[in-house]
């Protein structure tokens, strides 16, 4: 296998990809982002070398921007979509969109440039409900909401295009938690750690639903290790990529723990539970991307937590209760409507 030298990362400017373009840039690859930066321009500032890196302010749904951007990247870690459900029902025209509709324009295009490796981030929530102990890949795709329903969608397509000089990959991520310099609240151990910090209580809905979590280094480092391994490792190939299945009150209690650790001064954090609708409980497994790839992540929900305090006690954010750019919908509501994030 050639080595791969030029990465174009769609939603490189998001929670996620702004943890991973600097790793990329520290490995020596060649990154292009794609983003409309709807959360900010500033999310790669602290990047002292920017000389590999290629910045392009465009929407996903461009098709010329594509052919011309694509031009001389071997591979793609697509991350751009509508993330979560309630930012995806706040305009599902354009969400469907976003993340349906403009998949396989890009998939197409990026082979005919000359793309070999393409890495598509999916979500584990296309399972829906599941009582199983634990949800392996074949488990069947029984999604409750569109944005769930439109993520395993593209699966399919993207293997449509798999061939010996086109390496198609797909991921699904847990919820992902922790410290990015595009921070996200709108996520449950980041929601409740914001709660805790600033408020001293956390409030839980529901609490039995059970959620699998994966820290953003570890999310990053997996995306980074997808562009190294041999094509036959990988080709056509599914992954589940999780590490701590745990329920809602179970995270809340890890919260309260860590911050009693951390900031021992504090008064004791209070937890209220309330009812919730909100229904979704599913446990994954991740022992096949353990037991072919010999991926296992190193950092846990405490971890997270515990970066997330640092962040906070660093003054790195503002207004982290109020301030829209931390919280998805809330910013997608304030901004005109455009293809892609």
């Amino acid at each position: 296998m050639r080595k791969l030298n030029s990465v174009f990362v769609t939603g490189g400017a998001g929670y996620v990809g702004a943890v991973l373009v600097p790793k990329l840039l520290k490995k020596g690859y060649k990154v292009k982002v794609l983003d409309l930066y709807t959360y900010g321009l500033d999310v790669f500032d602290g990047i002292e070398d920017k000389s590999n890196l290629e910045e392009i302010k465009g929407d996903i749904c461009d098709v010329d921007l594509l052919q011309k951007s694509l031009r001389g990247c071997d591979s793609v870690i697509h991350l751009a979509c509508i993330s979560n459900d309630p930012s995806f029902e706040l305009n599902p025209t354009l969400s469907r969109k976003v993340n349906y509709e403009a998949f396989e324009p890009l998939v197409r295009i990026s082979k005919e440039s000359g793309v070999r490796r393409f890495i598509y981030a999916s979500t584990c929530s296309v399972y829906g409900l599941s009582d199983a102990e634990n949800v392996t890949e074949d488990h069947p795709l029984v999604p409750i909401t569109d944005y769930n329903k439109y993520k395993g969608l593209c699966e399919p397509i993207l293997f449509k295009y798999q061939s010996p000089e086109f390496t198609a990959v797909t991921i699904r991520p847990a919820t992902v938690c922790g410290y990015s310099p595009r921070q996200r609240f709108d996520l449950t151990v980041n929601i409740l750690t914001n709660h805790a910090y600033n408020n001293n209580h956390i409030l839980v809905f529901g609490g039995s639903q059970e959620r699998p979590n994966l820290h953003i280094e570890d999310m990053t480092d997996l995306y980074g290790l997808l562009l190294e391994l041999p094509d036959e490792k990988i080709a056509g190939k599914t992954y589940n990529a999780g590490y701590q299945n745990r329920s809602v009150a179970d995270i809340a209690e890890i919260v309260r723990r860590v911050m009693a650790e951390e900031l021992p001064e504090r008064p004791k954090i209070t937890v209220e539970t309330r009812p919730s609708d909100d229904i979704r409980s599913y446990r994954i497994s991740s022992e096949k991307i353990k037991r072919e790839l010999n991926f296992v992540p190193r950092h846990t929900i405490e971890d997270a937590v515990r970066d997330l305090i640092k962040a906070f006690k660093a003054g790195k954010f503002q207004d982290s209760l109020n301030n829209i750019r931390y919280f998805n919908i809330k910013t997608l509501k304030s901004t005109e409507p455009q293809c892609a994030v």
